[in-house]
């Protein structure tokens, strides 16, 4: 939500700019400044590496020619626009892994005097301090420097921008108090500092902003409290404070913001109640305060919010009793998160199991009895009911959900066989750990499960039989199936999982030997095959998984040396603990002909 806001302010920012360079490019093009050429060219000189080939277009002596991607000029041929962005080379590429500049900001950019719009986003490798000399480009009106590597602090100077209306710098590595000199800008309709590490207090020098659309400042080390003076953003329509250490209450004067519609607050330290008065936020359609220390009731205001069609409110304080919200009130919801307060509902409100809702979580608000049907299934997108004490209505659970795609129940006391159910087709994740289920993993891992499941966790059941055969196709990334009664083989299939990142089945009765196909699962980021009865060698094929972070053989019948490489000779000890006879680093050497003999009985 939030990138889609940014991308969707940049452009309104970027329509009017191109629109010129539209017009300039019918007319007669004009040979670009030989000092503005020098300028650019030092600026490709800093980069060491351009996997993106834009600057490749930089080599004929016209610098306002067409070929220089990214440069825009005025008819005087003065360079008034640099925009360089990662390409997009569309959906299925890791453009972010391959796409990039690599280098520094050369101090040359502050020598294009007539520059209007900077541009340099998303280009992850770019690295340094932000040049000192940007804060001579007293013509520029966009600055936008997000998603690189950039740090130290924000140069003081650049307060001296006066004509700034776009200023974003999120998504790098700055880090220092948030300089007072930005206040100068009086004409900011959009500010991004975001995903930084920006520590202190809001500056109250913002106060001037009074033109100010979009503010986000979010995923930083900011304390103090909230400001008063946000109450006078007249025009603020997006508002991110979330993932910070701010404390204190929510300011009255910013629930008269009227033009306002989304407010992210999440994760701080606020403190104190919802206040009565946030209905005047008349426009409000997304309102997050999760992870917070909010106390009190929800009040009955909210529901008046016509436009909300996003609550969430979870992992705060909150007490019973709901608000009574008729058939008019919140018309507009769609998703609600109500987890992990001090609620104890019993059963699922009826404004909220009766209403057409893509997102409902209630997770650890004390739900007893059977699971909920609600009114309107086939709207549902997502389902949290976990840590609740649900016992059985498995039953029909599932029918006409069919939009259903993640579904959470763990941690509850359902008892089931899990033949009594059946995946549907568009699940992505489902998450049943903790409950009483029994059957076999055969009745939701077969050749009728659905490419589209990415992660399944029934670990800490009662399943038991064998791991099934996996057949090709499946997209699993997520499979923990540890703390049940599974028993047999690791299939050798199980090299048809080639996007598994977390393997889990640990705390079974797994006997045979590790099959040396599982070191075809290159995205493997966890293995955990600990506290079974696995026997033979660790298999060197394992070495094959570069990207393993974390893997644990204890309490097995394993027995030779471990592999010789990382990260498996960097484990801790504790990873291979009570086996047989398992040797070589990180435990003491091996004594071959003893190993042998043992490997071998």
């Amino acid at each position: 939500m939030q990138i889609l806001k940014w991308v969707f302010n940049l452009f309104f920012i970027y329509s009017s700019f191109n629109v010129f360079a539209g017009m300039v490019a019918q007319r007669s093009p004009m040979v670009c400044s030989e000092a503005d050429r020098a300028a650019l060219l030092d600026f490709k000189a800093k980069i060491v590496m351009d996997t993106t080939e834009i600057l490749s277009s930089w080599v004929d002596r016209d610098c306002c020619g067409e070929d220089w991607e990214g440069v825009q000029c005025n008819q005087r041929g003065r360079v008034t626009g640099l925009q360089l962005q990662r390409p997009d080379r569309g959906s299925g590429t890791a453009t972010g892994d391959v796409m990039y500049m690599k280098g520094t900001l050369s101090p040359s950019l502050g020598a294009l005097q007539f520059l209007e719009t900077l541009v340099i986003s998303g280009m992850k490798h770019i690295t340094g301090p932000i040049p000192d000399s940007l804060s001579n480009l007293t013509h520029l009106t966009t600055l936008v420097l997000e998603d690189n590597s950039l740090e130290g602090n924000i140069p003081l100077g650049l307060g001296h921008l006066s004509s700034l209306n776009a200023f974003s710098l999120s998504g790098n590595h700055l880090r220092g108090q948030i300089p007072p000199s930005l206040g100068n800008f009086r004409n900011l309709n959009l500010l991004n500092l975001a995903r930084n590490s920006f520590s202190g207090p809001i500056p109250s020098t913002f106060k001037s902003f009074i033109s100010l659309q979009s503010l986000d400042v979010s995923f930083n080390l900011l304390t103090g409290h909230i400001p008063d003076f946000v109450g006078q953003f007249r025009n603020l329509t997006y508002l991110d404070l979330s993932n910070n250490l701010l404390s204190g209450q929510i300011p009255i004067s910013m629930c008269s913001l009227a033009s306002l519609s989304d407010l992210s607050l999440n994760q701080n330290q606020l403190t104190g109640t919802i206040p009565d008065q946030l209905v005047g936020l008349k426009s409000l359609a997304s309102l997050q305060l999760s992870e917070n220390q909010f106390i009190g009731q929800i009040p009955e205001s909210i529901s008046r919010l016509k436009n909300l069609w996003n609550l969430n409110l979870s992992r705060n304080g909150f007490i019973d009793p709901l608000p009574v919200i008729g058939v008019g009130g919140l018309p507009s919801l769609l998703s609600i998160d109500l987890s992990h307060n001090n609620l104890s509902l019993g059963t699922v409100p009826g404004w909220i199991k009766d209403r057409q809702l893509s997102d409902v979580n209630l997770a650890g608000c004390r739900l007893r009895g059977a699971l909920p049907k609600f009114t309107r299934p086939d709207s549902l997108s997502s389902l949290d009911l976990s840590d609740n004490f649900f016992t059985d209505g498995i039953l029909g659970f599932f029918t006409n959900m069919s939009s259903l795609q993640k579904l959470k129940l763990s941690n509850n006391q359902l008892k089931f066989d899990l033949s009594a159910i059946r995946l549907l087709d568009g699940l992505s994740a489902i998450d049943l750990h903790s409950n009483q289920l029994t059957g076999s993993l055969s009745s939701i891992l077969n050749n009728r499960t659905s490419s589209f499941l990415d992660a399944l966790d029934v670990s800490n059941n009662q399943i038991s039989g064998a791991i099934p055969e996996f057949n090709e196709g499946l997209n699993l990334k997520v499979l923990n199936i540890g703390s049940n009664k599974i028993a047999g083989h690791i299939p050798i299939s199980v090299s048809n999982l080639i996007q598994l990142e977390r393997f889990d089945i640990s705390r079974n009765q797994m006997a045979g030997t590790i099959p040396t196909s599982l070191g075809l699962l290159l995205n493997l980021q966890w293995l955990d095959l600990s506290i079974n009865r696995l026997n033979g060698k660790i298999p060197n094929s394992l070495l094959g998984i570069k990207d393993l972070r974390h893997a644990n053989f204890r309490a097995n019948r394993l027995c030779g040396e471990i592999p010789q490489g990382r990260p498996y000779n960097i484990f801790p000890a504790s990873a291979y603990a009570h086996n047989l006879c398992l040797c070589g680093k990180p435990l003491p050497s091996c004594r071959t002909k003893s190993v042998t003999k043992k490997i071998g009985s």
